[in-house]
């Protein structure tokens, strides 16, 4: 298993800017797919951005389209997600998620993101 620990949130004002980042122990982390997900206070849990084990491809929620930017680090072993144009409705605990080829899945502990109106 791999230790995945999110970092970088914090209290924001709408219109403003987070960067969350992603560390991980192991090669594992650069081998696999990584997603970025959010949990709003009483909502379920939803996907927000997805990168590749290359780096090269990405995907976001239609909610965030525009605004975030997921990228990979791998000398750092790490992966950040770049918040811009907040709003209040991107208030959530951000969870870092790893997919192993098998299905498998790793999650990090979350950290709290609050965007104030």
């Amino acid at each position: 298993q791999v230790q995945l620990v999110e970092s970088g949130g914090g209290l924001v004002q709408t219109g403003g800017s987070l960067r969350l980042s992603c560390a991980a122990s192991g090669s594992a982390f650069s081998r696999n797919i990584v997603s970025w997900h959010r949990q709003a206070p009483g909502k379920q849990r939803e996907l927000v951005a997805t990168i590749s084990q290359d780096g090269f491809n990405t995907d976001y929620a239609d909610s965030v389209k525009g605004r975030f930017t997921i990228s990979r680090d791998k000398a750092k072993n790490t992966v950040s997600l770049e918040m811009n144009s907040l709003k209040p409705e991107d208030t959530g605990i951000y969870y870092c998620k790893l997919v192993y080829m098998n299905g498998e899945e790793d999650w990090g502990q979350g950290t709290q993101v609050t965007v104030s109106s």
